[in-house]
């Protein structure tokens, strides 16, 4: 397929999948012909009709609408984080959930959601950086990081995090530990409008910084002794760039729970399907991420009479594509 020709087609993608999202699932008061009269009504300002417009309104707009956002900005931070992550350390293993920083926006959550008066959004945020900011620690040594260093230390310190997340659990209360395991899992059945509203603009911000600096990122793959010679503080870069990255995605982590490796498996799709220029690659990842996260869900609410937890989907589907386009494609890191 032409390349341009792909490229329109991913920025067409999400349209579509957001509409047919509105009608998948399990309520048996909102058929598809009911929902599309409830759509157009609202679009076209009328007040909507059938047996209990009521109850239609409140499953389409209350219900599924903010799920089907929440789940699009998911998707997208983790993807857009991932590729950011992947270009300024040069290296294709690494994303948030490798780096520890998925593990430590989950801890912060989960001790948020334990103790209350803790904001679940702050402490997921300073977690989460902080565990970035120990991986990266640990691994540096005279004045560099090496890949396998920082993959080693991201394992340990999500290890750590992790430990400490089974701890936060252990002595919580049966009410408040049923609803940190459902949310490790990587669970959005309580997505709502409190939740988007909440996550919507740290997500979008981090986004926003990412795709600024799109740019900066090609020439930090080349490495810090290229990026100087272009006037480009790479060290400052980098660090702005892991901030978004980090706000991005413990914003998500913290009204989503943990959905493992989707900030690996994505970025690598998107650079096999079109290359590694960054500029092309980081608003393609927001609208393919949310897209593919979207549809995720969508089976994941209505392939069994009970929703399976989205974090379960992400690796029972997305690992077994990825492995398939690895097989397929060059995978385009080295080009």
């Amino acid at each position: 397929m032409n390349k341009r020709l792909l490229i329109i087609l991913l920025y067409i993608l999400p349209i579509p999948a957001l509409l047919v999202s509105l009608f998948i699932g399990p309520s048996d008061a909102a058929s598809g012909g009911e929902i599309f009269k409830s759509v157009f009504g609202f679009l076209s300002g009328e007040s909507a009709s059938g047996n209990n417009p009521e109850l239609l309104n409140a499953v389409v707009f209350d219900v599924r609408l903010p799920r089907i956002l929440l789940t699009f900005l998911t998707g997208s931070a983790l993807a857009v984080s991932g590729c950011s992550i992947q270009a300024i350390f040069r290296n294709p293993l690494t994303d948030p959930y490798i780096l520890g920083l998925s593990s430590g926006a989950a801890f912060g959550a989960a001790l948020a959601m334990a103790l209350v008066f803790i904001p679940v959004q702050l402490s997921a945020f300073v977690f989460g950086l902080l565990a970035v900011g120990l991986s990266y620690f640990v691994a540096r040594k005279n004045g560099n990081v090496s890949v396998i260093s920082l993959i080693l230390s991201g394992i340990i310190v999500s290890g750590i995090f992790t430990a400490l997340l089974t701890v936060v659990q252990y002595f919580s209360d049966p009410f408040k530990l049923q609803s940190i395991v459902h949310w490790t899992m990587g669970n959005l059945h309580n997505a709502g409008w409190k939740k988007l509203q909440s996550s919507f603009i740290p997500i979008l911000a981090g986004i926003l910084i990412m795709f600024i600096y799109r740019w900066r990122m090609n020439v930090l793959a080349l490495g810090d002794d290229e990026a100087r010679t272009s006037g480009i503080n790479p060290e400052k870069d980098k660090l702005l760039i892991l901030l978004a990255a980090t706000l991005a995605s413990s914003s998500a982590v913290a009204v989503a729970g943990i959905i493992g490796l989707y900030g690996l498996i994505i970025p690598h799709i998107v650079r096999m399907m079109i290359g590694p220029d960054n500029q092309q690659s980081i608003p393609l990842n927001f609208v393919f991420g949310g897209t593919f996260l979207l549809m995720i869900d969508n089976l994941s609410r209505t392939v069994s009479g009970f929703e399976i937890p989205i974090g379960v989907f992400t690796m029972l589907l997305g690992a077994p594509f990825f492995i398939y386009l690895i097989k397929k494609t060059n995978i385009g890191w080295e080009q």
